[in-house]
């Protein structure tokens, strides 16, 4: 019997002006592949970047904590996995992408799924950006260099878990840059967010972002561990 195909994979992708650019993935957070995480695509593309984002929730969004902790635990039709490893070949596969490596970027459950990818070294990801999700594992085989940016007051994230994130980068050789903004919370990023955004640590934060993509989607650094 044959093997069932897979699902059509649901995503939104924005193209620089140019027309070309070095490709990166936004995996979005738990409440869904919404109108903020489109146009944080949008604006990779302003900034030069063929950004691409997968639907991990099959065409669902939530706006509460609760709804969003249900669409997470609902059972897909593919394995979350599954889709992210078939997002990273449509993105690299694009026509308007340059460069064989690209970058990945994901906010709080996609930072974890960014950090997981980033430990296959086979899928060419030369920078990481997480926001606000720490993952522990093994990255000594991960050709990736790293940036993330953290809240100060987090109930999700606990200081052990970035402690511990970082000990194994830096025990991997791997470059590093840790960013804790002060009077923050969860979510800080996201504008849609309006019990916890932040614009003067959003705005900092994406600077940080666009200049760190930029730099390691072309060159490789030097392994440092850096904090702020």
């Amino acid at each position: 019997m044959p093997a069932k195909p897979p699902p059509p994979l649901n995503s939104y992708i924005a193209v620089p002006p140019s027309g070309k650019g070095q490709g990166v993935l936004v995996i979005h957070a738990w409440w869904g592949l919404n109108d903020f995480f489109k146009r944080v695509c949008d604006r990779l593309a302003q900034a030069g970047f063929v950004a691409f984002a997968p639907d991990l929730f099959e065409g669902q969004a939530a706006t509460t904590s609760a709804a969003a902790k249900r669409l997470r635990a609902k059972p897909k039709r593919e394995p979350t996995y599954k889709t992210l490893l078939r997002a990273m070949e449509q993105l690299q596969g694009h026509p308007a992408v340059q460069g064989s490596g690209i970058g990945v970027v994901g906010f709080s459950m996609g930072g974890h799924w960014a950090l997981w990818l980033s430990q296959r070294p086979e899928l060419s990801i030369d920078a990481v950006v997480t926001f606000y999700g720490a993952r522990a594992g093994d990255y000594s085989a991960s050709p990736a260099a790293f940036m993330g940016h953290f809240a100060e007051k987090d109930a999700w994230v606990s200081k052990a878990a970035l402690k511990k994130l970082r000990q194994q980068l830096e025990a991997a050789h791997r470059p590093a840059e840790f960013f804790v903004y002060p009077d923050t919370g969860h979510w800080f990023f996201e504008s849609d967010r309006t019990d916890v955004y932040n614009a003067p640590a959003a705005e900092l934060a994406w600077q940080r972002t666009v200049k760190f993509l930029a730099a390691q989607l072309k060159t490789r650094r030097t392994p440092t561990i850096q904090t702020d």
